[in-house]
């Protein structure tokens, strides 16, 4: 027999479903935007909304939607951002600016619905920081909330065990200090101190969930680039390191598709994406679509 499901009843569609690499350097800031399909395929370009930068962060909020945040303009650094609908549509800068300019920051979701920016740099004279910033539900940016942990940038974060977070890797203090610890965010958006680091020390890493109520960190630069991943179970333990499939490479960013997938996007001289199964396995690398460029913000959305 078939089952019965009530008339009132609602069947819940899993999120995460497409994703969006936005922004990024290539001989200059830009600002066009990528959108991932949920079979994880790459779009041709869509032209720029907002500031052009690189070096900033995205995350998804309010289940269904993203925000891009932060960065350097060439200039300086910017505190901007940019929400993105739940068709991937980004649009132009937020009118308020909230929190402290920087450039290098990560940023994920947490309690099933909000999201956070935390760390970056700053510039003269503080430089590297562990400030933390949170994101409400229909996307608005808090102030500044004193951070936790040892202060970096060029580190990646991202979701797992469905409703929590975690901040890994980077650099600093100091721009010569490779570092691999990682900071947990509870699902109130409480940031927990370090965590001994495991796996290779590394910056300019991306990382996304997977598999649901997993995530993965992957590539970066440590004393050579590396295309090496470490996996994060959904307690929040990191794994050592996976042997590395695909072009090893740094300054790229992240994504989850397909509701339970992911994506590592490309480089300027290395054009190419790799998914991420349900399981976490890497795949070889997948010629890329678009504008290659560093320096990215990428999340999912829908």
């Amino acid at each position: 027999m078939f089952p019965i499901i009530p008339a009132n009843s609602v069947v819940e569609t899993a999120k995460n479903q497409e994703g969006i690499f936005a922004f990024g350097y290539l001989a200059g800031a830009v600002s066009m935007s990528n959108l991932v399909s949920n079979t994880g395929v790459v779009s041709s370009d869509t032209a720029g909304v907002g500031t052009a930068r690189w070096a900033l962060a995205a995350c998804e909020y309010g289940e269904d939607t993203g925000i891009l945040g932060y960065g350097a303009d060439g200039s300086s650094n910017v505190s901007v951002t940019n929400l993105v609908s739940n068709t991937g549509v980004v649009a132009s800068d937020q009118a308020a600016t909230t929190g402290t300019a920087r450039n290098g920051p990560a940023a994920c979701e947490y309690g099933g619905d909000k999201g956070i920016f935390g760390y970056g740099d700053v510039g003269s004279p503080t430089y590297q920081v562990s400030m933390t910033n949170l994101v409400s539900n229909t996307g608005v940016v808090a102030t500044d909330v004193a951070g936790v942990g040892t202060s970096r940038q060029d580190l990646a974060a991202c979701e797992y065990g469905e409703d929590k977070g975690i901040f890994g890797f980077g650099r600093g203090p100091g721009y010569a200090t490779i570092v691999s610890m990682t900071n947990l965010v509870s699902n109130t958006g409480v940031v927990a101190s370090d965590v001994a680091g495991v796996g290779t020390a590394r910056y300019y890493i991306a990382a996304c969930s997977y598999g649901e109520d997993k995530g993965i960190f992957g590539f970066g630069y440590g004393g050579s680039l590396r295309d090496v991943t470490n996996l994060v179970s959904n307690v929040g333990v990191v794994a050592s390191d996976t042997a590395g499939v695909g072009t090893a490479r740094s300054m790229i960013s992240a994504c989850e598709y397909g509701g339970d997938k992911g994506i590592f996007g490309t480089q300027t001289g290395n054009d190419v994406t790799n998914l991420v199964s349900n399981t976490g396995v890497v795949a070889s690398d997948v010629a890329g679509v678009g504008t290659a460029r560093t320096d990215a913000g990428a999340c999912s959305f829908n």
